[in-house]
């Protein structure tokens, strides 16, 4: 009997995880069966089962991809050349964060996560490693924002990417929930916000 690839297992597996997202996004993760996954799979209980023990561990595994599409274009916002705008750049992650919360958008997935990560340590592993890493690449962007002077020398940039990461929540929270915030007013506010230092600055001279 010939071996099944490592091609076909990983479709496979990736198969049973995109069913799994499809049901989390309309259901969420709470009120989503097994029997759910089978039957937007189209899969047997024994098929899915190789690949994952339980819900809990297909939670899991998707908890690291939610903000995946996001991050990847952060990634490449942030290094880029010309160095974009904070407003520019904010206004890029949001329109990525909107091109996957649809009704069966990824990031639909990731409050539901966020909330996950704190009663579950698997999951919270997953939430943890993902947000550390995006603030890691607005801390890079941070110390590229000191490079172009558009920060003094002196700034801590780490408190900066703290600040920045801190804006992505809750743009997406306001877009799922509100619904009535969009791309261009984050870029407006970041733009509104940036000039404060120099207007602080000449205040106190």
């Amino acid at each position: 009997m010939p071996r099944v690839s490592e091609e076909h297992l990983q479709r496979r597996r990736q198969q049973i995880l995109d069913a799994a997202q499809l049901c989390f996004a309309r259901k969420g993760f709470f009120d989503t069966s097994m029997q759910d996954v089978f039957a937007e799979s189209g899969l047997s209980a024994g098929a899915v089962y190789r690949y994952f023990k339980s819900k809990n561990e297909i939670v899991a595994a998707l908890a690291s991809q939610t903000i995946v599409p996001v991050r990847a274009v952060l990634v490449e916002s942030a290094r880029a050349d010309p160095l974009p705008t904070p407003a520019e750049l904010i206004r890029i992650v949001a329109e990525e964060v909107i091109r996957h919360s649809g009704p069966d958008g990824v990031v639909r997935l990731a409050p539901q996560a966020w909330a996950l990560a704190m009663i579950n340590d698997d999951i919270g592993d997953f939430v943890h490693t993902n947000m550390h890493s995006i603030r890691e690449v607005w801390r890079e962007y941070a110390d590229r924002m000191v490079a172009h002077d558009w920060l003094p020398p002196d700034t801590d940039t780490d408190a900066v990417a703290k600040t920045f990461l801190s804006l992505l929540p809750g743009f997406i929270l306001q877009h799922l929930i509100l619904g009535d915030v969009e791309p261009e007013a984050i870029g407006r506010g970041i733009d509104a916000l940036m000039p404060l230092r120099a207007r602080a600055t000449a205040d106190r001279e």
